[in-house]
């Protein structure tokens, strides 16, 4: 029997570069694109546009696949680190997860493997965190974390109704072929163009998109139903990581400011990123975020699912190559 992989949010970060790696296996691969994005087909790899929010735009996207054995790994969705809910996050992360649910009921496909995140894990101020089976976005803080663990508790939900479903937790996701802005690499390419204005005391578990991919891939290969995975790496100070991207790809030292400092600073650090026409990378729940409890356990996937996070030099090094290289395309 032919197997298919569906990936939703088919030109994101994560989800290109599942597509990066499924396509050189023998699978077929359906891609969902935004009706204004683009994306060239290959052999085995065909794209449908379509929104996650509107059900109606999403039949073609698994009809005429009752002879094949289909995966569907559900990236799509809004990041966002402004702190608060919006009715897009929410109609996106919630409703879009919701629409993809019952589409894998109503087809019955062999495996949903949901991409929720480790924000979506109630906080544990000091202790190692590990994977839960609950979620509620009242434990939670930051309109992203509420929004994803609200999904991934209606993902869970759905298991208990006979839905086969897996879900991963990423933590910080960085690494080459990002062309949708994640902040992360942002981050990395602003400092190498001196836009960045400072660097902030602080620190977050960082993980490369390609390890996440292929514990996704995994999840859908080996993972039980029901069950939670968190594919994390460990903490890294923002400075450390700026020191890498100084060593491979160039920049000046910036001041590092204390999180007071930096929360204070805030309101000016927008403003300055408004006039230079970049998102603001520094806001109360950034901040916030850079504090939290970042100490995430990646056992459970490791022993499972045979994953195997590399080191954030490497991601580094690769980020830098394939942000150069898409620059020189550009010109």
């Amino acid at each position: 029997m032919r197997r298919v992989y569906i990936i939703t949010g088919a030109n994101g970060h994560l989800g290109n570069t599942l597509i990066r790696i499924l396509r050189k296996t023998e699978v077929e691969i359906r891609g969902l694109l935004l009706p204004t994005e683009h994306r060239k087909e290959r052999e085995n790899i065909h794209y449908f546009h379509g929104d996650v929010r509107d059900t109606d735009t999403l039949s073609s996207l698994f009809e005429g696949l009752s002879d094949a054995e289909v995966i569907v790994i559900h990236t799509a969705g809004i990041i966002d680190i402004a702190g608060t809910v919006s009715s897009q996050m929410y109609a996106v992360n919630v409703e879009g997860t919701r629409n993809i649910v019952k589409l894998c009921q109503e087809y019955g496909v062999k495996r949903l493997v949901y991409v929720s995140s480790v924000h979506a894990i109630p906080e544990k101020r000091w202790s190692v965190q590990r994977e839960v089976h609950h979620f509620s976005p009242e434990e939670v803080v930051g309109g992203y974390a509420k929004t994803k663990a609200e999904a991934t508790q209606l993902v869970l939900d759905a298991v208990s109704e006979g839905l086969d479903a897996v879900v991963v937790h990423p933590s910080g996701i960085i690494g080459p072929y990002d062309s949708s802005g994640n902040h992360l690499v942002q981050m990395i390419t602003d400092y190498i163009r001196g836009k960045l204005p400072a660097c902030v005391r602080g620190g977050y578990d960082l993980v490369d998109v390609r390890d996440v991919a292929a514990g996704c891939i995994a999840a859908a290969e080996k993972g039980r139903t029901g069950e939670c995975y968190i594919l994390s790496n460990r903490h890294y100070e923002i400075r450390e990581v700026l020191g890498m991207v100084r060593e491979y790809g160039g920049g000046r030292r910036l001041p590092t400011l204390p999180i007071w400092m930096a929360k204070a600073a805030a309101p000016l650090l927008g403003w300055i990123a408004k006039k230079r026409h970049r998102r603001p990378l520094y806001t109360r729940y950034s901040l916030y975020t850079l504090h939290s409890n970042d100490k995430f356990s990646h056992e459970k996937a490791s022993r499972e699912l045979g994953y195997h996070p590399r080191d954030l030099v490497q991601t580094i090094q690769d980020t830098i190559r394939w942000e150069r290289g898409r620059r020189m395309t550009a010109n």
